[in-house]
């Protein structure tokens, strides 16, 4: 049976065991989403934003939806040996893309401030979860789609207007499975409304041998004058596989601050788009990812610059050895009422061996007359005089 086939028979099974939530509002999206799956084909290399990376062992694997699989227990102790320690922060743990409140710590919060879990928050905050959820993303491709069909939660963090949130949130994502090859669907949302401040840092870790897949949709929402600090460190097992979505949406005078940090995984992609939909904006993408063996990472950014006087900064850096296979494309694209726009990007990669590889294009479409751009990327390998420099 093809993929295709195998997750729209599962989706039924999933449904079944939904209860309540087949009710919600987030559910009719999930059948549009299994509706229009079985009309759009996974992405191949004929298609051109996925011209160097081959999904093909992905979706020849059939994975069984988490939340159809056998529930793992996973101990306190456990989470301390994948958590970032040594500094304050609020937690929320999830396993298999399930919450799990025992394992979070949420320490207090400002008023109305919500740090939780998206299922809760499709509840307390039914309004806003609407006025949000899949209101951006755009490209969606059939692994956004398969993430909408089969996500059952992920975090939500709502920050008021005029509100700072003074520690860091941190998200642990632990999957895997030691008798099965499981999907994980983790759906997060993030809404920074007017004036606010908030950091989040996004911990992927893996557990078990069992080959699984990570499928992820994230989006932000940053509106006037407020301030995201995004952190997002992946570093699962090396025979998993791993493709996310974030999705941002910027208003006027926000800025957008995304740190990209990929050790782990078979076959990872990471999709980042951000929309500057307004005036003095600023959208900082950093990256940085080391690879070996046979691994392949493909970063994909798309900077939308749709209003004037605004500035993105993007810079990537790869670290390749062995026979493992980088992709960046980086894609700017400054729209006509664009004017006055300054928008910088960088790709570097050193190869440590010669069966190392990376395939780079960044790319520039500017409609607008009075800006600042400028791209670039270098690929090298480190000569004997920098080794002796770097060893001493």
């Amino acid at each position: 049976m093809n993929s295709k086939s195998f997750y729209i028979e599962k989706f039924v099974d999933f449904e079944k065991q939904l209860n309540g939530d087949s009710k919600t509002f987030f559910h009719n999206l999930r059948k549009e989403s299994i509706k229009k799956l079985n009309e759009v084909d996974f992405p191949t290399t004929k298609n051109e934003e996925w011209k160097f990376t081959d999904v093909t062992p992905i979706i020849e694997r059939n994975f069984i939806p988490s939340n159809l699989s056998t529930k793992i227990e996973i101990s306190k102790n456990e989470i301390d040996n994948y958590i970032f320690s040594g500094f304050d922060f609020h937690l929320l743990v999830f396993v298999n893309g399930n919450f799990v409140e025992g394992l979070s710590k949420i320490n207090e919060l400002p008023k109305n401030v919500f740090v939780g879990n998206l299922k809760t928050f499709q509840k307390e905050k039914e309004n806003l979860f609407k006025d949000n959820i899949n209101k951006f993303l755009v490209n969606e491709t059939a692994f956004n789609l398969l993430n909408t069909s089969f996500a059952v939660d992920g975090f939500a963090i709502y920050v008021p207007k005029n509100v700072v949130i003074e520690k860091p949130i941190q998200v642990l994502f632990i999957n895997g499975s030691e008798k099965e090859n499981i999907l994980v669907s983790p759906r997060n949302l993030l809404i920074a409304e007017e004036n606010s401040q908030v950091s989040v840092i996004s911990n992927y870790r893996g557990i078990k041998e069992e080959k699984y897949f990570s499928n992820i949709v994230s989006e932000i929402f940053i509106d006037k004058n407020a301030v995201v600090d995004y952190y997002k460190v992946q570093n699962e097992n090396d025979n998993s596989f791993h493709i996310e979505k974030i999705q941002a949406y910027q208003k006027e005078k926000s800025v957008f601050n995304q740190f990209n940090i990929t050790f782990g995984g078979e076959i990872v992609r990471n999709d980042i788009n951000t929309k500057l939909d307004g005036e003095n904006i600023e959208a900082h993408l950093y990256g940085l990812y080391m690879i070996n063996g046979n691994q392949h990472v493909d970063n994909h950014t798309f900077v939308d610059h749709a209003k004037p006087n605004c500035m993105s900064n993007e810079l990537y850096k790869g670290i390749l050895d062995e026979k493992s296979h980088g992709v960046f494309n980086g894609k700017i694209i400054v729209r006509q009422d664009a004017q006055k726009t300054n928008a910088y990007q960088q790709n570097k990669t050193i190869l440590l061996s010669k069966g190392a590889t990376i395939d780079t294009k960044p790319q520039l479409e500017i409609f607008a007359d009075d800006v600042k751009c400028s791209h670039g990327a270098t690929v090298g390998h480190l000569d004997e005089v920098s080794e002796f420099y770097i060893r001493s």
